[in-house]
């Protein structure tokens, strides 16, 4: 019977891949990956030349009950994804469950994960966390998942695409409250990227810049204290730049404001109470 490696792999930077899991992907009988060509792009760099079979979300029915085979057989096999440690939101989780059920021996080969390296950067608490991956796209089930959510006083790790960031932003921001937050892009590239600040102060960001690349996102836990979702002091100066921009825009200035609140899921009143904080906070 072989075993069933499970191969952490780089994020981006190739220099993070590790000694044991480079002689891992050298001595298995096949590598299971869930993108060939990339996972061939990380083999040709480091002059591995194992046979490469496909296994992800949309063949893993078919391909999964053939890779559990050739392990009865007496192969071992590497499962890896695109990049970082497999079986996490990624179909990785139904072939380590499948070799379990099987009796075959599941033996993790550590590597970079990318909730780990945007949580220990963000700035935010690590002592309790709770990763949630990529919340449902739309629905009753992305609802309630916000709804969950709204209460957890753990730090929050999403996962998240660039066409759908201003959207999670946006329906965080509306069912959370606004609270600190941090986008993470490009984790060990070359133009790895921080965003740091409130939800409401993301969304103005990521309203001015297109959004890219793959997002990890970090929130700060809700406090059992913590209010409705309102505009509180914090976010007064956010506010009334957001509202500024617009003006400059040519928009008037009711119009700003309803814009503003739309955006960010607030009564337009909370806008109009942060413009005279920001007011009052200027003129002191």
């Amino acid at each position: 019977m072989g075993t069933l490696y499970i191969v952490g792999t780089p994020i981006g930077n190739l220099e993070d891949i590790t000694q044991r899991a480079l002689r891992t992907l050298r001595e298995v009988a096949v590598i299971a990956c869930e993108d060939t060509r990339e996972t061939r792009k990380l083999l040709n760099h480091f002059q591995i030349d194992t046979p490469v079979t496909s296994y992800h979300e949309h063949n893993k029915r078919t391909a999964g009950p053939r890779l559990i085979e050739r392990l009865l057989g007496g192969d071992d096999v590497a499962l890896v994804t695109d990049a970082g440690m497999p079986a996490i939101s990624d179909p990785g989780e139904d072939l380590v469950r499948s070799a379990i059920e099987a009796g075959i021996p599941v033996v993790p080969v550590p590597g970079p994960t990318a909730f780990v390296t945007a949580l220990v950067a963000s700035g935010l608490p690590t002592r309790r966390f709770v990763f949630e991956g990529f919340l449902p796209h739309k629905g009753r089930e992305r609802r309630e998942a916000l709804e969950r959510l709204k209460a957890e006083e753990r730090t929050v790790i999403l996962y998240e695409a660039p066409h759908r960031l201003r959207e999670t932003l946006q329906d965080l921001r509306a069912a959370l409250g606004d609270r600190r937050a941090v986008a993470c892009r490009e984790l060990t590239k070359l133009y790895e990227e921080y965003v740091r600040g409130m939800l409401s102060e993301l969304i103005m960001h990521f309203e001015a810049h297109e959004p890219r690349g793959e997002f990890v996102l970090i929130l700060d836990g809700a406090s059992p204290e913590a209010p409705e979702a309102e505009a509180g002091p914090a976010d007064a100066r956010s506010l009334a730049r957001a509202v500024a921009e617009l003006e400059a825009q040519g928009m008037d200035r009711k119009a700003a404001m309803k814009e503003v609140a739309q955006r960010l899921g607030l009564r337009k009143r909370a806008v109009y109470q942060a413009l005279l904080e920001a007011k009052g906070e200027a003129e002191e």
